[in-house]
């Protein structure tokens, strides 16, 4: 095993970056210039909140890092789309220095950054003078598009983005972070969103024995019964009730009372729920410390918790109805990654917690409209469906 490292090139990241430029209207660049002010203002944003809340805002360093490669990235896909090269835009900085790569290279990051010794958990007047600058310039980029001036003249275009990406060293350096650290964490981010391939993950418990498992395959009949004057759900499996009879425990109805299959989309897609162990009765016993933790009360809380704030997103967004992968909220998917960490899911990718709750709203808009349904969990194929129950 070789101990080497080799630095990421700026054309590297680039064409990474790139194969997740999701926007079909290629020739535009408004949108793109917008997501590019944006970004430079959430870097003054950070600074804000830290100064604000100097104590109890932790996460300030590693949001820094995090914006800095969200602004890269559109640095990037705004030079594609003009026809020019990341490593183009970085080589005419004029902050260049080779730092052990050949004269004649590929560039790399370090080429244009020295190194950084220690990380700045604190901004510094000087940091925030370098965004405000930073900010400045992206919207002088944003009026002469407005203005036409760069249509009429593309080296003007060029310009811009070579005295952005001067400024985005220079943020980077007061940060006490590097551009390289920044690139990698972004890639990680985008390609865990938007990945090259879906591979599946292997269910956590799938080196149990089968008594400890949940189900591969399951069906579930889920309906509603009007009893005494009160409209309860039930759930049914191979002929037996499984939970309690639900309803929506709100002064508003609002069919949470479906909300089960929610659970089922996690089980399904996920391969995980603590809820539906504990429904299934399926905990793995024969590791106390999984029972415990993974498979306890509070594990159970955190799925419900995660599951009721997603519910109250979906409300808001029509139940998530003509949605498709990729048009779940970048936001709320990062927020549902932070309700579960601590847990075995915390490591499953954005695209499978996307994927998990489509299929779940699917079936939840199918029950809302039916009021009865029959679901079939299938693990192997990650995969939930939702039929007429006859």
């Amino acid at each position: 095993m070789s101990d080497s490292f080799s630095p990421l090139t700026v054309e590297e990241y680039a064409a990474q970056a790139l194969k997740t430029d999701q926007r079909s209207d290629a020739g535009s660049l408004t949108f793109l210039l917008l997501g590019l002010f944006g970004e430079s203002g959430s870097l003054l944003t950070e600074v804000k909140k830290k100064q604000r809340d100097k104590a109890s805002y932790r996460g300030y360093a590693r949001a820094v890092l995090e914006e800095l490669g969200d602004v890269l990235w559109y640095l990037t896909v705004v030079a594609a789309r003009a026809e020019l090269t990341l490593s183009d835009v970085a080589a005419g900085t004029n902050l260049v220095i080779r730092r052990g790569s050949p004269a004649n290279g590929p560039l790399t990051f370090a080429d244009i950054q020295p190194a950084i010794m220690q990380l700045n958990t604190e901004p510094s007047p000087e940091f925030e003078k370098t965004l405000l600058q930073l900010a400045g310039k992206v919207g002088l980029l944003i009026s002469d598009h407005e203005c036409g001036r760069l249509t009429e003249n593309p080296l003007v275009l060029a310009e811009h983005l070579i005295a952005i990406m001067r400024n985005l060293v220079e943020a980077a350096n007061q940060a006490g972070v590097t551009l390289e650290g920044a690139a990698v964490s972004n890639l990680a981010k985008i390609f865990d969103r938007w990945p090259d391939s879906r591979i599946y993950p292997e269910p956590f418990d799938e080196k149990l024995d089968p008594e400890e498992r949940l189900p591969r395959s399951l069906i579930v009949d889920v309906f509603e019964r009007d009893v005494r004057g009160q409209k309860l759900v039930y759930q049914h499996c191979n002929g037996i009730n499984i939970g309690d009879r639900l309803t929506d425990n709100a002064i508003v109805a609002d069919d949470y009372r479906f909300h089960d299959v929610l659970h089922f989309a996690y089980v399904a897609v996920l391969g995980w729920s603590p809820v539906v162990r504990t429904l299934l009765r399926v905990k793995r016993k024969s590791d106390p410390r999984i029972d415990e933790v993974e498979d306890g009360a509070r594990a159970a809380l955190i799925e419900e918790g995660v599951t009721t704030w997603i519910f109250g997103q979906a409300m808001e967004l029509d139940l998530f109805a003509g949605m498709e992968r990729g048009d779940l909220p970048f936001d709320l998917l990062k927020h549902v990654k932070q309700f579960v960490t601590g847990y075995e899911v915390e490591y499953q990718p954005l695209w499978l917690w996307e994927e998990a709750i489509l299929a779940g709203y699917e079936a939840f808009r199918f029950l809302r409209q039916h009021r009865r349904a029959r679901i079939h969990i299938d693990m192997n194929k990650h995969r939930m469906s939702v039929k007429p129950l006859p």
